[in-house]
């Protein structure tokens, strides 16, 4: 058993590890960086002249000063060394983006649904507010009562005179 009686209820402590410690965001970002680089014209401008001084060095200086003869092993195997870190350099970076697409992606999916839900409340709230004017008495559905008023039951021989009781007075009939 551990020296802490095998308890459940406490983390274990820590084991000093040989290997060198680093924040995995901090190394994402790097990469990124890295990758972005990688894939620029300025890259390939740079990598062209290194290349290209590389070849003409070894092929016009001096045998004695020439480091990397004919068959330039070096500058392949240089070449090589470059490519086996760039690409998992590269796949971290599109992972890294593939994760943040899914993320906004699911980020503007719950906000598309909640614009649905929204619409489709709005859209309830103004069918019920239809029906509410449908059952509130309208100007001329007034004037169509006030009509019907006016001729009475006896389709309208006794209609009051206007100007009488009970109608408003035009504006020009004089003051009495």
């Amino acid at each position: 058993m551990d020296s802490d009686g095998g308890r459940l209820d406490r983390p274990k402590a820590r084991r000093r590890s040989p290997l060198p410690r680093w924040d995995p965001e901090a190394f994402g970002k790097a990469s990124e960086r890295i990758a972005r680089f990688l894939g620029t014209g300025r890259f390939i401008a740079w990598m062209t002249a290194f290349v290209t001084l590389w070849l003409l060095w070894n092929i016009l200086a001096p045998p004695r000063l020439r480091f990397d003869p004919f068959p330039f092993i070096f500058l392949t195997l240089m070449l090589s060394l470059q490519a086996s870190y760039s690409a998992p350099l590269i796949l971290l970076a599109q992972y890294r983006q593939a994760d943040r697409d899914r993320v906004n992606l699911e980020q503007d999916r719950k906000q598309n649904e909640r614009s649905i839900a929204d619409t489709e409340f709005l859209t309830r709230e103004i069918a019920a507010l239809r029906t509410g004017l449908g059952e509130v008495a309208t100007r001329d559905w007034l004037r169509d009562q006030l009509a019907d008023l006016r001729q009475g039951p006896d389709g309208g021989r006794s209609a009051p005179r206007p100007g009488g009781h009970g109608e408003p007075r035009s504006s020009e009939e004089p003051d009495r």
